[in-house]
């Protein structure tokens, strides 16, 4: 549970003090960290002193101590040195890395549940009781972030989130897979901010500038909205999960997304592939707004972008009123939408939708 490099960096710190070498062995004598290659050479007196009723023990030179974990027995420290100031030293030491087994393992119990909670695989009873037990709130502001990046799966991106945020015992950062980082973020300050939402967001900002520092690349944050009981700490999670989605699709210049930011595209992002293919269909005949020429694509956007304003369209275009008009037109007499009605601009721009939506599902079946 706890890394060995965690019990090594450990031993080091405490040698730096004390000007004591230190190792940690296992219950069969195996090392596990040390301070001095040397003291590797005790690990049979050590598997001798761990089958003793001893609690510690001077032997050959050395002290030997027991570290226990509930009350079973998980390491055997080893201080080299004899004396009543090394016995000291050694018993300090031992206590030390006694809690710290102990903070690590609630934290493991921490993530574990968390994990558990944003994937929905805890009853409602159990929500609650395993949240008393861990000494988390149940009834605070939380908000679920998730953070993608091209290096996710090979770097510390876990990590660095979790250095970030390591000031606040209220928040959490976990992985429920290989592809991006979690944030549950505590919200309990919150009525001091007058824009929530707007706080939220400068977090997430925040976020995106920290791994721009660290050299990270492609970055993705996406989060949902904010929930006021644990137990719904899960919907959150699916919310971001959705924005991280539909994000990608309809969003693609944005790094930073939220779930109520998505409108229309969190509809589309819900309607099965076939029904799609139909409504395209229905709407083009046998064409699609792919087979449109670049020309033609760039004057509908700008349209668009513009508010289906004809005249502020064909300044930005630099081209004459009548010439974009002559587009229009040409357009209609293909699709049947003219798309300076109201109602056609609405099923163009759905369908645009709709087709980028089904490009980029099908990209993963390839």
């Amino acid at each position: 549970m706890i890394s060995n490099q965690i019990l090594q960096n450990t031993i080091e710190g405490l040698k730096s003090i004390v000007r004591v070498d230190f190792c940690i062995m296992d219950t069969d004598g195996k090392e596990t960290a040390s301070t001095r290659e040397e003291l590797s050479g005790c690990g049979p007196e050590a598997e001798k002193f761990a089958k003793s009723p001893a609690d510690s023990q001077e032997i050959q030179g050395c002290q030997y101590f027991k570290i226990f974990d509930e009350q079973q027995l998980e390491y055997i420290l080893v201080a080299e040195g004899t004396g009543e100031d090394v016995y000291t030293v050694g018993k300090v030491a031992a206590f030390q890395i006694q809690n710290l087994l102990v903070a690590y393992k609630e934290r493991f119990d921490k993530d574990n549940f968390i994990k558990n909670l944003l994937l929905d695989n805890l009853l409602l009873i159990d929500i609650y009781s395993r949240a008393k037990k861990l000494h988390i709130q149940t009834d605070v502001k939380r908000v679920v972030m998730i953070i993608e990046t091209a290096e996710t799966r090979d770097s510390n991106v876990l990590e660095i989130m979790r250095g970030f945020f390591a000031a606040s015992i209220r928040d959490f950062v976990t992985a429920v897979d290989e592809n991006s980082v979690i944030l549950v973020r505590d919200l309990s300050e919150g009525d001091g901010f007058k824009d929530l939402a707007r706080e939220i967001d400068r977090i997430a900002h925040s976020v995106e500038a920290l791994l721009v520092k660290e050299n990270m690349r492609d970055i993705h944050i996406a989060y949902g909205t904010v929930v006021k009981e644990i137990k719904e700490v899960s919907r959150s999670y699916k919310e971001a999960r959705m924005a991280m989605d539909v994000g990608k699709i309809f969003f693609d210049e944005r790094n930073v997304i939220a779930y109520s930011e998505l409108g229309i595209g969190r509809l589309i992002y819900q309607l099965p592939i076939p029904l799609c293919k139909m409504f395209i269909r229905e709407i083009f005949g046998g064409k699609s707004p792919d087979d449109f020429d670049e020309e033609t694509l760039t004057t509908i956007s700008k349209f668009f972008e513009n508010s289906l304003n004809v005249s502020e369209t064909s300044r930005q275009l630099f081209i004459h009123r009548n010439t974009l008009v002559y587009r229009l037109d040409k357009l209609q007499k293909s699709t049947g939408l003219d798309l300076r009605v109201f109602e056609d601009a609405i099923t163009f721009r759905i369908a645009l939708m709709v087709v980028k939506y089904m490009n980029y599902m099908e990209s993963f079946e390839y």
